[in-house]
């Protein structure tokens, strides 16, 4: 998605990614361009800045990202372009660590480095000043989202800092840097709704700071300082486990995007697939549609299907990025979904099943399937006695569920393992029989084969007539 402010003088462009709930912001003036939290790959802050006839002069950093990877490192090797990180920032490569109100030239317009911290140590907001030197805008990375601030327990050090502490701070950017700046300021978030970086985000991604200043509970002028650090650590759901590893990666460097393309996208044919399977541990990951997975699929092979929140489930299932993957694709999708893996780190795909499922099959190999019923007959099943499992989050169980279901949220499956049983059959749903199909992938390749899927989730469920608390 791609929201524009411009006018002769500058433009102004949020680059939305829906999956990782992401912003990056291409900026250009006079002939010169700036990017903001860029995402992994490159080409999309290429081509508008060659439209525009501009160099790209300044990437800039917000902070160390937690939950993608940045493109930042390739970006500078094929512009040329400084990067740029705030206050107490301390990458392993060369970049320009700006000090608290330090000024940036662009073209006819200038981006001043407000230090921010308390979402990290580091987290810096830029303020965009128009030509005539009145604040235009500001790109808050993660210390202020829209309805939400950034979480503060990323940066927690035992023995050193606490969320608390952090918590503390970020009040203090907000109210001594932030809140200052005039209502017509726009608010160019780095995350909206469903990014695990915030906990209460609204669904719109640009909105004005005085509007902030209404409707976002941290933002209350008569709120105080404890009262903030309660609300903001209140209800945190743990960060997931592939966090610190794409802080890591964005710290201190990775393998170049163009070589994890190619490797990923290498065809196999079904008995190369194979052998490279056993002999390397990988991870047969099948990002096809759910209907898809559910008709026919490699046995042990996990769901996480591309056209759902593929990315961060991928981080918060499989955790581990330098976990080798096979990918089993639908045709013709094949770099993207080795584009969007390494979005979130994971860079080691070895390739992918050369001709699908399909050639799985005429090559003799073994096919297991998922039992998955419509919601009219999980409703006949209910007047017997079954073990019913609810996949959804903590929020969704809470607003309404069904008496019978024991809450498994997806993000944390691994833990309730024991709690599906040997022999009986197990029903799981989710909100629409996305991240049921999911569970049940990774419940089978535990060894767990007796799930039944109920299609449409709770949705469908409601819609059947089922009671529901």
């Amino acid at each position: 998605m791609l929201i524009f402010a411009k006018n002769k003088i500058m433009k102004v462009e949020q680059i939305y990614t829906g999956c990782l709930s992401q912003g990056a912001y291409y900026i250009e003036s006079a002939g010169e361009a700036a990017i903001i939290d860029p995402l992994r790959e490159t080409k999309p802050y290429l081509e508008r800045a060659k439209n525009d006839n501009a160099n790209i002069k300044y990437i800039f950093e917000t902070h160390f990202h937690a939950d993608f990877v940045s493109g930042h490192l390739t970006l500078a090797e094929q512009t040329g372009a400084s990067i740029i990180y705030g206050p107490h920032a301390n990458p392993s490569f060369d970049a320009i660590v700006a000090k608290d109100e330090e000024v940036y030239k662009l073209g006819n317009v200038t981006i001043t480095a407000i230090h921010t911290p308390g979402h990290t140590m580091e987290s810096t907001t830029y303020l965009l000043k128009n030509e005539n030197g009145k604040d235009y805008a500001i790109f808050s990375g993660d210390t202020l989202f829209l309805g939400d601030v950034g979480r503060p327990d990323l940066a927690q050090k035992a023995n050193e800092i606490t969320q608390e502490d952090l918590a503390g701070i970020l009040f203090d950017s907000l109210r001594n840097k932030i809140m200052p700046l005039a209502d017509d300021v726009i608010v160019y978030p780095a995350h909206g709704a469903g990014s695990a970086c915030g906990k209460n985000m609204m669904k719109e991604t640009v909105d004005t700071l005085g509007n902030q200043k209404k409707m976002n509970y941290a933002l209350r002028a008569d709120m105080t300082r404890e009262e903030f650090i309660k609300e903001v650590t209140e209800g945190l759901a743990p960060p997931p486990l592939y966090f610190p590893m794409n802080v890591k990666m964005n710290r201190e460097g990775y393998t170049a995007f163009d070589e994890v393309i190619s490797r990923g996208t290498t065809p196999l044919d079904p008995e190369t697939f194979e052998r490279i399977a056993n002999e390397t541990g990988a991870i047969v990951l099948d990002v096809r549609n759910q209907v898809e997975f559910i008709d026919g699929h490699i046995p042990r092979s996990i769901f996480i299907g591309l056209d759902g929140g593929f990315a961060p489930w991928v981080g918060a299932l499989l955790a581990d990025v330098e976990q080798k993957i096979l990918l089993v694709v639908s045709p013709g999708r094949e770099e993207e979904a080795v584009t969007r893996l390494s979005r979130v780190g994971f860079d080691r795909t070895l390739g992918y099943l050369m001709g699908g499922i399909n050639a799985w099959k005429e090559a003799g190999k073994e096919i297991d399937t998922l039992e998955s019923i419509e919601a009219e007959t999980f409703k006949k099943k209910l007047e017997t006695n079954i073990n019913v499992f609810d996949v959804r989050n903590d929020g969704e169980y809470s607003n309404g569920r069904l008496s019978s279901a024991e809450h498994t949220p997806l993000a944390f499956l691994n833990q309730y393992l024991k709690a599906f049983p040997e022999k009986e059959k197990s029903y799981l749903y989710c909100a629409g029989g996305y991240r049921s199909v999911i569970a049940a992938s990774i419940l089978k390749s535990r060894g767990i084969h007796n799930v039944v899927n109920v299609a449409g989730g709770f949705a469908a469920i409601k819609s059947a007539g089922i009671q529901v608390l």
